[in-house]
Order: C-alpha cells, then sequence, then structure tokens
C-alpha cells in the first residue's frame, strides 16, 4: 500500500509519497483508491472520476483541465491534463481577512553585522564586482589574490562575475547597472571594489551615480586600462577596504533579516513539504518585523490571485496586476506562451501544469500581507512581504534577490542544484531521498515533515537559518559555489 497526500478537501487529485505500481492501492485521508498503472513518486494520482473538459483541482484550485475521462486511480499527467493558462487577466480587489497568527520568532536571535545605516548583514566579506565581462577574469584574480592574503580579517573576498555590461542598449543595459549598483550596497559587504575596463558602455562614472552618497567610502574603483599592474593595483585596494571593514557580530533579532525565497528544480512534492515549510519561515521573519522577498513571477502564473487579495491596500494591489499582466506580455511580446513552464525535471517529478507549479511555488510566502512591489534592479525599503520582479531562472532570480537586500535566501529543491549566490543560501530538499543523495548539496531535509510534522522541522529550520545567518556555512558556501547571473532582455550589439 501506498501513501498519497491530499492537500485540501475538494481536491480531485491526491499526491504519491512513494511509487505504487498497477493494482495497488493508494491511502490518503483515511481513504484507499486503487491504482490502475504505474504511478512515480511526487506524480498524482484521480481519487474521483474528472469528466473530459472538467477542472482538475489541488491545493483546492483548478491546476488545468482534464483532456480526456479520467477514471479514479488513474495517472495525472501530461497525458491527461492540460493547461487553462492563456493570456492577460483582469482582476479585481477583493481583500481576503488578514491571517493573525501568534508571532513563535520574537524571541529568535542571531549573530550580525549591525551597519552604519541599521542594516544588518550576516557575513561580512569585500566584495570585487566587473562593471564588463571584459575583465571578469581580472577581478576573480584580484579576489583569489586578495582572500588568501586578507580573508581571515574578513569573512572572504569574493568577485562575482558576468558577460554584460557592453552591446547594450537603453534598459537592458540600465538593469544590468542597476543590478550591480545594488550588490554595491549590500549589508553582507564590508566594501566594494568596482573594476572596470575603460571603454565599455557601462561606465565606472554612472555606476557610482546610481549608488547612494553615504555608501560610497566603502567603494573603490579601478580602470584597468589606466592601471600600471591592475592586479597589484586591485589587491591594493582590497587591502585598504580590508582595514576599514573590521566588525564584530552583534546579537539580534530575525526582525532584522531580509529573507529571500526560492524554489528550483521542483517536483511534485515540493509544493506540499518544502514550500510551505519555507512559508513558515515567512510567516515567522514577518511576523517579528523582519522583511521577505519573493520573485519567480512567471511561477505566480495561475496563482496570482492569492497574492493579490492579501495585498495591504489598493496601491500594492494595482501594482501587483500590473507586475503580473506586464510579465505575461513579456513572454506574448516574443511569441511564446505563457503557460510554457514546467521544465522538464518539474514534469519527471510530477508537476504537470503551471498552474499546479505556481501554486506550489507561492506556498513560500505563507500568508503574509503583501506589503511592497519593486522592479528588477529594485532595494526591499519595507518590512513585510515584497514581490520582486524577475523571471523564474534560478541563477537570474537569487541576484536579483540578493541584489534587493536579502541577507539569505532559503531555497527548496526536489531535484537538487549545486548553485550558490552572493549571500548565504540555504538548500531545502523537498523529499528525503534527494537529501540523502546529496548531502554536500542539501542544507535541510524537508521531507521529514512527512514523519515529524511541520511544528518539529520548521523549528529545526529556523534555528538552521539562525545558525547560518550567524556564520555558520551552507553547503554551498563549503564548496565554493557563488555566482551572479544578469537578466538580459534587449538587443546585442
Amino acid at each position: 500500500m501506498s501513501k498519497a497526500l491530499l492537500v485540501h478537501p475538494d481536491d480531485s487529485v491526491a499526491t504519491l509519497v512513494e511509487p505504487v505500481a498497477a493494482g495497488e492501492s493508494v491511502t490518503f485521508a483515511a481513504q484507499v483508491v486503487t491504482a490502475l498503472t504505474d504511478v512515480p513518486s511526487g506524480h498524482k494520482v484521480a481519487i474521483r472520476v474528472i469528466s473530459a473538459g472538467d477542472p482538475v483541482v489541488k491545493f483546492g484550485f483548478p491546476i488545468g483541465t482534464a483532456r480526456t475521462d479520467i477514471a479514479v486511480g488513474a495517472h495525472v499527467h501530461t497525458h491527461n491534463l492540460a493547461t487553462a493558462l492563456d493570456g492577460t487577466l483582469d482582476y479585481r480587489f477583493t481583500p481576503s481577512v488578514p491571517f493573525v497568527r501568534e508571532a513563535v520568532a520574537e524571541t529568535a536571535t542571531f549573530q550580525g553585522y549591525v551597519r552604519s545605516d541599521g542594516r544588518v548583514g550576516t557575513r561580512n566579506e569585500i566584495w570585487v564586482l566587473p562593471t564588463v565581462g571584459c575583465v571578469a577574469r581580472t577581478a576573480t584574480r584580484i579576489a583569489a589574490l586578495a582572500d588568501a592574503a586578507h580573508g581571515g580579517a574578513v569573512d572572504g573576498v569574493h568577485a562575482f562575475t558576468h558577460p554584460f555590461g557592453c552591446s547594450q542598449l537603453g534598459d537592458d543595459l540600465a538593469g544590468t547597472r542597476s543590478i550591480l549598483a545594488a550588490l554595491a550596497c549590500h549589508p553582507n559587504a564590508g566594501g566594494v571594489v568596482i573594476v572596470g575596463l575603460g571603454c565599455e558602455s557601462n561606465q565606472i562614472a554612472a555606476l557610482l551615480a546610481e549608488i547612494p552618497e553615504a555608501r560610497r567610502s566603502a567603494i573603490r574603483t579601478l580602470s584597468t586600462q589606466l592601471a600600471g599592474d591592475e592586479i597589484d593595483e586591485g589587491v591594493a585596494l582590497v587591502a585598504e577596504l580590508v582595514a576599514l571593514a573590521k566588525a564584530e557580530r552583534t546579537t539580534v533579532g530575525v526582525d532584522k533579516l531580509v529573507l529571500g525565497v526560492k524554489c528550483g528544480g521542483s517536483d511534485g512534492l515540493s509544493g506540499l513539504t518544502a514550500n510551505p515549510l519555507v512559508g513558515r519561515m515567512s510567516e515567522a521573519v514577518v511576523d517579528a518585523g523582519g522583511s521577505v522577498l519573493l520573485t519567480e513571477i512567471p511561477e505566480m502564473f495561475g496563482a496570482e490571485r492569492l497574492l493579490m487579495d492579501r495585498a495591504a491596500d489598493e496601491v500594492v494591489f494595482d501594482r501587483t496586476v500590473k507586475m503580473v499582466n506586464d510579465f505575461k506580455r513579456y513572454f506574448l511580446d516574443h511569441g511564446e506562451p505563457v503557460s510554457e513552464n514546467p521544465s522538464p525535471g518539474n514534469l519527471a517529478g510530477g508537476i504537470t501544469t503551471l498552474e499546479e507549479k505556481s501554486l506550489g511555488a507561492v506556498q513560500k510566502a505563507g500568508r503574509a500581507i503583501v506589503s511592497d512591489v519593486i522592479p528588477y534592479g529594485g532595494q526591499v525599503s519595507r518590512a513585510g512581504l515584497t514581490l520582486l520582479e524577475a523571471p523564474g531562472n534560478d541563477a537570474v532570480s537569487c541576484t536579483a534577490l540578493a541584489a534587493a537586500g536579502a541577507t539569505a535566501i532559503l531555497f527548496t529543491t526536489g531535484r537538487g542544484t549545486p548553485l550558490g549566490f552572493p549571500v548565504p543560501t540555504i538548500k531545502i530538499a523537498s523529499n528525503s531521498g534527494l537529501a540523502a543523495r546529496k548531502p554536500g548539496w542539501i542544507d535541510l531535509d524537508a521531507g521529514a515533515v512527512l514523519e515529524d510534522g511541520f511544528d518539529a522541522v520548521a523549528d529545526d529550520l529556523l534555528a538552521r537559518l539562525c545558525d547560518i545567518a550567524s556564520g555558520a556555512p551552507t553547503a554551498a558556501e563549503r564548496n565554493g559555489e557563488r555566482e551572479i547571473a544578469i537578466w538580459k532582455r534587449g538587443v546585442t550589439l
């Protein structure tokens, strides 16, 4: 007998926790059906008759339309379920009753670096940022030599390279510049060396103009075409910043966290284990007075109303509507359907439609009120849940989260990935098989909620989050996985 999960009493499908063979029983919510075919773990079986053209329901919401009649016990996937998403929509502001619960994180603390502007870093590092891809390798060499010389005085010296900064125009170039300027302002960076070539479109002067005057004392710049020995000069600039960046960790509450939440390589259990677990962290941080950033706008399609109904006011609602519909037009203007997601890995893991993926993905926000909406390259300025414009791509969206001010990222995955980003990125497996198979990648096993319950594992995750915010390395940090990726949206000259 195989166990399955029923998310909502109105659902017409249940999700398998373990694979089942044809003819075997599937048990869910004290009920039993017989599987008509072999069905993998994370995939769905029908628990009631579904007629062709009827909605298939999971999470209490439609996740698409039945292509054919579906019998009880049938495997429900791409062969008999189709998306119902199509283009932009009109929305009406119908705010839901705010979710109120007793805050559980008010006493949770971590050891952070309190900056002069009141923000708190989880690391005290020196970052080396190239303005253009031409000096990416130069930036890497500077960071490696400086880290070997000065790494013990700070938490590390790291270069974040990219291939852009030249042959870009208009909004595309502006996006590159805004991301780099935002990273240069990050509280995890005690100092930043900006390395330019000299002839690139993304000129150092224009980049500095987007960095507040108060931050520039922690910025050094290097134009390599004008330097004698750019490596020696770059290492010397890092040494200057190391001397200025000395800081001690101080006990602060989780209200000082800016938490980014992200899912990547999801499977059919992501929306049932890992993402709701992260949702509890989002609620805890927001309840304590902190900030949470949610992005991956295409992975809100089909579930956007859940967020719109939690908008703090009609202004935030209107901005959410605009962001969602503008992103849909971005797809349509390029001749692509808005429902192109899920990825091949998602499909193999049991996710069938974008509606299903989105309904699982927005679980990462918990039931927090949406307090703000910011553009790509923007920075968080309010407590509560902020929606950030960025695509679903793991590297691009996590870079946007870091640039927006996230000081830690909770990253859920059902398939696994080694990627790491500028800020501590805590990998959370949706299933115990992945956690056991890839212990070098995974920081916490959310599959444990199936045995231990959400409360116990949420306590473990909160403690782990506070430990990492206090300096304990993530798996990605131990592996030296630190990258950025910038969203390329325009022509290349």
